[in-house]
């Protein structure tokens, strides 16, 4: 079967588990209240896409492209974005819930997550420079030898980062977020 190739077109609550989404490219296409949830989505390109109310929960990733995708209102969890291709991978999410996912030595700088759940989410080895975590749950999310300069955890929350572990030079907290920092040494900050 060929490749398909679709621009500008929308898709609207379609079950992508009955129908597997064919494999191609998308171009500036929206997903809304659509079930992708474990499917196959390898080898597929998404390009200037946004998919709002969608559901892609363990779907298969494998060589993907996300070139400035914009996900609002999804439940994405166990995804592995680590498998994704890498060439101009940029995504935003606002209101999902990413927990559990990977972003294993992924590349997002200046990735917007606002409102997210990130619990249990894996940034181990990720370029998180000038990222923002706006209003997030941050959870038990793994930050080890994460680039974290000028990323912004002003508004984030439960997360637990090592500063020795980390580089973090110019990052942003407040006050309220340095039992995140100190969790390692097991003190109780009060204010």
């Amino acid at each position: 079967m060929n490749p398909v190739y679709e621009e500008g077109k929308a898709f609207n609550k379609t079950n992508y588990q009955e129908n597997p989404l064919p494999k191609g490219e998308y171009e500036n296409c929206t997903f809304t209240n659509c079930d992708l949830s474990n499917t196959d989505l390898a080898d597929i390109k998404f390009v200037d896409c946004s998919f709002t109310g969608c559901n892609l929960s363990l779907a298969k990733l494998v060589n993907s492209a996300w070139r400035s995708v914009a996900f609002k209102d999804c439940k994405m969890l166990g995804l592995h974005f680590e498998k994704c291709h890498e060439l101009g991978f940029s995504v935003s999410f606002q209101n999902c819930n990413v927990s559990q996912s990977s972003f294993y030595q992924v590349k997002l700088k200046k990735t917007i997550f606002q409102k997210s759940q990130l619990h249990e989410v894996d940034f181990a080895e990720c370029d998180l420079t000038g990222a923002s975590f706006d209003q997030c749950d941050l959870l038990q999310a793994l930050f080890e030898n994460t680039i974290l300069e000028k990323t912004d955890f002003r508004t984030a929350f439960h997360f637990s980062i090592d500063p020795s572990n980390n580089r973090m030079k110019k990052a942003r907290f407040t006050l309220s977020g340095l039992p995140g920092l100190l969790s390692k040494y097991d003190i109780d900050v009060e204010g």
